[in-house]
């Protein structure tokens, strides 16, 4: 369950890699390995660039989760900034627990108001292998790396104003049921994709269980 984290402070974090390979020669530019571990990972949305089809009607930009996912694969970097000094971290799971909770991160907050990003997130509901997030090193210890979802929990309208609604498997027969609230509904597992799924419970793969999800 734990995740690694190569933090690297760095004063000009979009330097040329030839620049960049100088500065880790000094002390104060060495990377610095830290393993903590985890309540869910943080799934990071691209900016939303909203814009308008030829009938000027608004398109929701959509991202591939393996993309997002990208962020632990031990070789993307990302800016994070302090009001001292800045840092660039990568990031790479080392252990993979039975269930996996992913929290996309669809709220930003300033100091006038929070804003949401309605990025749709395109995944697969069944068979998503996380074994190439893993440091080669500890590939060789996990046998299950392949994990079905079991839970989808749905953000709509305004971050202010919003409602939201849940998806969950029934193990029993495989079925899926949308929750809202006292409603307890049936719906197609190619419905939940379309949602602005904001947290996700992912269950790990075993090897004597069968997918009873169809999909």
């Amino acid at each position: 369950m734990d995740v690694s984290n190569g933090d690297v402070p760095r004063g000009f974090p979009h330097q040329p890699a030839e620049e960049k390979a100088q500065l880790l020669q000094n002390s104060e530019y060495q990377e610095r390995m830290v393993e903590s571990t985890f309540l869910y990972l943080t799934l990071d949305l691209p900016t939303a660039p909203l814009y308008k089809d030829e009938k000027e009607q608004l398109i929701i930009p959509q991202v591939p989760l393996f993309s997002i996912l990208a962020k632990f694969n031990g070789s993307t970097e990302k800016e994070y900034k302090t009001y001292k000094e800045n840092f660039l971290k990568r990031f790479q799971l080392t252990r993979l627990p039975p269930y996996l909770i992913f929290c996309i991160k669809r709220f930003t907050k300033n100091n006038f108001f929070v804003e949401k990003n309605p990025t749709i997130v395109n995944f697969p509901i069944t068979n998503v292998d996380l074994r190439e997030y893993l440091s080669e090193e500890v590939q060789a210890a996990h046998a299950h790396t392949t994990y079905d979802l079991i839970a989808n929990i749905v953000h709509d309208g305004k971050p202010s104003e919003g409602s939201y609604r849940i998806h969950v498997l029934h193990h029993g027969t495989g079925k899926w049921y949308e929750l809202q609230d006292l409603q307890v509904t049936d719906i197609l597992p190619q419905m939940i994709t379309l949602s602005e799924a904001y947290i996700q419970i992912w269950k790990r793969r075993e090897e004597d269980e069968t997918n009873q999800q169809g999909a």
